[in-house]
């Protein structure tokens, strides 16, 4: 049976209004409606198909059961107030297909259980305290975060949106956190999206919109989290220039904006000297384009699935069509987060993927 949710999720995935996919489909904008409403009736499969061509999605799609719609008010978007009403549906979209191939996934391999805390009672940065100690981090740099989150049960996705107007959000499904992140920003940056997501992850435990207060928290919890404050003060003891909060952010892997606040925050940098280097910063453009930039970071988690999956011949195009969704919309939930599948997944990690 024709399902109008699913045809509303594609829809949504390609920022179309209803006129304007009407008029690729050669049907009427009334029929189009009438169709992606509730009761709205079995379409002619030559209708379907027009649909279906149209909007790049695979004709099965449209007859499979329900996806789970996100909302605003179950994610929490940082900048959602830049955000066009089509970039917003779409991204929401993005996380509906998400958790199709997630659940696809699931019933294939075991998982790692997620080991967040639920801290909405705590101060932001002692949650961020918190969680480092149950997490077994202490006060040492964390080399690699996506690694850590995966193993720590988050299931961390990419956003299409190849634009700073959407953010990274995250959200709760079944008991299992989800982010997305942008990549359009600097690895740094996106380091601290990461960051900032889980703080609201485990401070908010997602349901409501957000505003200025919980964003707040969630940076207070990010630049905890990121940067120990004890780690801080006995390897930048005193900030005398520029070049040395470059050379010295390296070491936590978050962009010379966000270390030159923190140690700020931390008392390192006077009132006056905070100022120039917010002006420096501005002027050689550290805004937009980050010195001395880290390697971006890749999945463990969905490096190792593809591996195992490879191995029985299935290919990221195989998966889609299992899911009947399209290549490109896989490719842009994962795609930049595995650049090669390996003959093997490393042994250390294999206990994570029992079939």
């Amino acid at each position: 049976m024709f399902n109008p949710n699913r045809l509303s999720i594609a829809r949504k995935r390609r920022q179309l209004t209803k006129k304007d996919l009407a008029g690729k489909a050669g049907i009427t904008a009334v029929t189009l409606t009438r169709l992606e409403g509730p009761g709205g009736g079995e379409p002619s499969v030559d209708t379907v198909r027009s649909i279906a061509e149209a909007l790049g999605f695979p004709f099965e799609f449209f007859y499979m059961n329900d996806c789970d719609e996100l909302t605003t008010e179950a994610v929490s978007f940082r900048s959602l107030s830049s955000l066009t009403a089509k970039q917003r549906d779409a991204a929401l979209a993005a996380g509906s297909i998400a958790f199709e191939f997630h659940s696809w996934v699931s019933k294939k391999f075991t998982l790692p259980e997620q080991q967040l805390l639920d801290l909405r009672d705590e101060d932001p940065v002692a949650a961020a305290q918190a969680l480092r100690s149950h997490w077994g981090i202490g006060t040492k740099p964390i080399d690699t975060l996506i690694k850590l989150l995966e193993a720590k049960g988050v299931r961390v996705f990419l956003l299409a949106e190849q634009h700073k107007n959407v953010d990274a959000f995250s959200c709760w499904r079944d008991g299992v956190p989800f982010m997305f992140l942008n990549t359009f920003k600097s690895s740094e940056r996106s380091r601290f999206d990461a960051a900032h997501e889980l703080g609201h992850l485990v401070l908010h435990m997602h349901g409501g919109n957000t505003n200025r207060d919980l964003e707040r928290e969630a940076d207070s919890f990010a630049s905890a989290f990121l940067i120990d404050k004890g780690d801080l003060v006995s390897h930048l003891q005193r900030v005398r220039s520029l070049e040395q909060i470059v050379e010295a952010k390296t070491r936590w892997g978050v962009s010379v904006a966000a270390l030159t606040r923190t140690a700020y925050n931390e008392k390192l940098i006077s009132d006056w000297h905070y100022r120039d280097l917010c002006r420096q910063i501005s002027q050689r453009g550290y805004r937009s384009t980050e010195p001395q930039s880290r390697p971006r970071e890749k999945s463990v988690l969905w490096r190792m699935v593809f591996s195992e999956l490879w191995k029985e011949g299935l290919t990221r195009d195989g998966i889609a069509r299992d899911l009947n969704v399209p290549s490109d919309e896989l490719e842009s939930l994962v795609g930049d987060l595995v650049t090669e599948v390996p003959s093997a997944p490393p042994p250390q990690l294999r206990r994570l993927m029992v079939v």
